[in-house]
């Protein structure tokens, strides 16, 4: 791997740091934003990950899940354990989509990842196979941004992720076969986060630690783009309302599609998918 350090901003240095943070993942392709989450909200987020993925491994079974050639990824987290939803209230999340992204887009995914230690080489899957999160370069137009939030610190030596510098926004895909020389393992405290750019070529890096690496994995894009999992519906009309307009809106609420012609004709406060939204 290459000897660059981890591109990096502090959330608490004033308001500038957004605009560094954006800089440097358009032309880095990703960053390290440190001190987004205290201590506390670190230790209980890490709580509901792992609460999280028995709900998940109760609800699908282990067998199917191991067949999905996955490892350690908590689809719909956040439906098991609803303290994965304050990730959508901490200011430094906020301020990162309204200005990286549009402040009317909404959340294509929240993964829970909880990357255990191998003794040997790092099975291959998806994960840890250098991949694009969202494999759609148009022109150079910003379309998604992922949020990776380090729950547990990322170093080389428990898996942080790799990534390619200035792999971004490329119609052609980087040689693959000289990643070794050209990856950076992008190293952060706990409670950070790791912006970049979907489009930017990444892999989980080997976890030789002798204990688990978690973080949690957002993706967020514009309002018009169709989510992984529509995440009113899987949490329900009940628990979407008693959450904050803002996060409503990162969910989905305001962006959701008619089913008939009653929605279709509401007025204009009560519509599905609301003016405005992009």
């Amino acid at each position: 791997m290459t000897s660059m350090q981890t591109p990096s901003v502090n959330a608490d240095t004033g308001a500038e740091w957004v605009a560094q943070a954006a800089e440097l993942m358009r032309t880095v392709g990703f960053v390290a934003v440190h001190n987004v989450a205290d201590a506390s909200t670190v230790a209980d987020i890490r709580e509901a990950v792992y609460k999280a993925r028995e709900g998940v491994v109760a609800e699908v079974g282990k067998e199917r899940l191991d067949r999905a050639g996955e490892i350690g990824t908590v689809r719909l987290a956040m439906k098991h354990d609803h303290r994965l939803l304050k990730v959508f209230e901490l200011p430094a999340v906020l301020a990162l989509v309204d200005h990286v992204l549009a402040p009317t887009a909404i959340l294509h995914l929240q993964n829970g990842l909880i990357l255990p230690s191998f003794a040997g080489d790092r099975p291959q899957v998806f994960q840890t196979r250098f991949h694009q999160d969202f494999p759609r370069v148009l022109n150079g137009y910003l379309m998604s941004i992922n949020l990776m939030f380090a729950v547990d610190e990322f170093r080389e030596d428990n898996g942080a992720t790799l990534f390619i510098p200035g792999s971004h926004q490329k119609a052609e895909p980087p040689n693959l076969a000289a990643v070794e020389r050209t990856a950076v393992s992008a190293t952060a405290p706990a409670g950070s986060m790791i912006l970049f750019d979907s489009t930017t070529w990444h892999a989980a890096g080997s976890n030789a630690s002798g204990k688990d690496r978690v973080a949690i994995n957002h993706q967020f894009t514009r309002s018009y783009i169709k989510q992984q999992v529509d995440y009113v519906r899987a949490l329900g009309d009940q628990v979407v309302l008693s959450l904050p307009p803002r996060t409503q809106q990162l969910l989905g609420w305001y962006t959701r599609v008619v089913t008939n012609l009653d929605e279709y004709y509401r007025p204009a406060d009560q519509r599905l998918y609301r003016g405005g939204q992009g």
